[in-house]
């Protein structure tokens, strides 16, 4: 099925939609209005988060799962293509780390990073 026929599925009545919508990486959501969450709509979390999502960036694929799901908003994607997070906002929830298909996201206890 082609990108173009998923998408008319999607825009079925409900009844009529797929029950499961998956997707491979963020290019393939769809062209209808989402919304996104305004990073630090709930204020920095920096200081009082738990677990420090931490990206390996040599063994990352670059999908853009990680961007999709991160209900703050705070991972960026750089201009390479590569993805970075904003501590300063980032809650810790490890969302991230857990959608991650590759698994190269880990989630590292605040007090064991050294804060030079």
């Amino acid at each position: 099925m082609s990108d173009t026929e998923k998408w008319k599925d999607i825009n079925k009545s409900r009844e009529k939609r797929p029950k499961v919508q998956e997707y491979k990486n963020w290019e393939e959501l769809s062209p209808i209005p989402i919304s996104l969450p305004i990073k630090g709509s709930m204020g920095t979390t920096g200081d009082w988060r738990t677990f420090r999502p931490v990206i390996d960036q040599e063994n990352c694929n670059k999908c853009g799962i990680c961007w999709m799901y991160c209900p703050e908003g705070t991972i960026i994607k750089n201009e390479d293509g590569s993805f970075r997070i904003d501590l300063v906002y980032c809650k810790g929830c490890g969302i991230c780390a857990e959608e991650c298909p590759t698994k190269n996201i880990e989630m590292i206890r605040e007090s064991d990073v050294s804060h030079d």
